[in-house]
């Protein structure tokens, strides 16, 4: 996320670390005992090809992350770049 550009902060959001667009979030990271989540603010709109995207939610998605399971990081290091483009549009369309 980090990587995404000069424009990302990071920011600690109720205990999670939180990568913004200024001071629009757009994906964070969040530890459970099992695996991890990836999570997107805006999920819901985000094309994703490599089918990686869990919930159910109105606008939010994330990415599990199993010590147990495969990950296609590909897929995942575009999802990335893809929020954080996006949320850049929408700062732009303001």
């Amino acid at each position: 996320m980090r990587g995404c550009g000069e424009d990302v902060r990071e920011l600690l959001h109720d205990g999670h670390p939180t990568a913004c667009v200024a001071d629009a979030a757009f994906a964070y990271v969040n530890a459970f005992n099992a695996h991890v989540n990836v999570g997107f603010f805006r999920g819901a709109v985000l094309p994703d090809p490599g089918g990686l995207l869990e919930g159910t939610g109105k606008f939010m998605r994330h990415v599990k992350l199993r010590p147990d399971a495969e990950i296609d990081a590909v897929a995942l290091r575009k999802l990335i770049k893809t929020a954080h483009a996006d949320m850049q549009r929408c700062l732009r369309a303001g």
